[in-house]
């Protein structure tokens, strides 16, 4: 996945909302979400090829989404195993630790991973170093070359890079919330931004491009955890979103 949105605390009682683009190769097989793992329960897509997943949350309202990150490292673990075992605790920062850990005993090519609960959000970007940065309140867009248009230019990437970063600001300026907008009015026109061509995030290229799209709240009402999932199984300039059955 290429472009991740992450809103945290924007809205009362949704501490999270997010829009996310995966770019991938046209042959590589994918399920839609569903109930990936069961202890703790997870809603997650799943990339058939290696098991893992890109996007999701848990019951106990765990985010964690991931994008690749542009440098020369190859890994020989699957970067979205990753992601299922952060799934797979219950707070932003038992996920943090989990991933100290794991970046010590396996190999991983770079990553950007988001991780947010309630009360913490972070960005762990790995690049054969670890650095984990916790974020503000507000509306976070990480791509593959950085965070909210702070780029790094990878060799022979130059051009794109910037080009990345620059697509990150226009679509965090468009995603900043409108007054008095609710995270449902917020979803609707995230939906919208995804696939449009102007803020250059849905990408349709020769064997690769946009393959899906995911919007995501977690909102707590009485303290109990509800969870709002769509997705698009196609680009979002032309594939309908679609409300996934979650069993939360």
């Amino acid at each position: 996945m290429c472009t991740l949105a992450l809103g945290w605390q924007l809205f009362d009682d949704v501490p999270i909302v997010v829009a996310a683009n995966r770019d991938e190769a046209n042959g590589r097989p994918a399920e839609p979400p569903l109930q990936y793992a069961d202890k703790p329960r997870v809603i997650a897509p799943r990339d058939s090829r290696a098991g893992g997943t890109w996007i999701g949350y848990n019951a106990a309202g765990v985010f964690v989404g991931i994008t690749n990150r542009w440098v020369d490292r190859e890994g020989e673990r699957s970067r979205g195993q990753l992601v299922a075992d952060c799934l797979g605790t219950d707070s932003t920062s038992a996920a943090v630790e989990h991933v100290r850990t794991a970046v010590d005993g396996d190999s991983y090519a770079g990553f950007n991973l988001a991780i947010a609960d309630q009360t913490r959000a972070v960005l762990v970007e790995w690049d054969g170093d670890l650095s984990v940065t916790n974020l503000d309140a507000g509306v976070h867009v990480i791509v593959n070359v950085g965070l909210n248009g702070q780029n790094f230019e990878p060799a022979g990437r130059v051009v794109v890079s910037r080009q990345q970063a620059a697509n990150a600001k226009r679509l965090r300026s468009v995603l900043q919330p409108e007054p008095d907008e609710t995270a449902d009015e917020w979803l609707e026109r995230a939906k919208r931004a995804l696939g449009n061509h102007d803020y250059g995030v849905c990408i349709h290229g020769e064997g690769f491009g946009t393959r899906s799209a995911t919007v995501i709240s977690l909102e707590t009402v009485d303290g109990e955890l509800y969870d709002r999932y769509w997705f698009a199984d196609g680009p979002p300039c032309r594939s309908p979103f679609r409300r996934v059955e979650s069993s939360l």
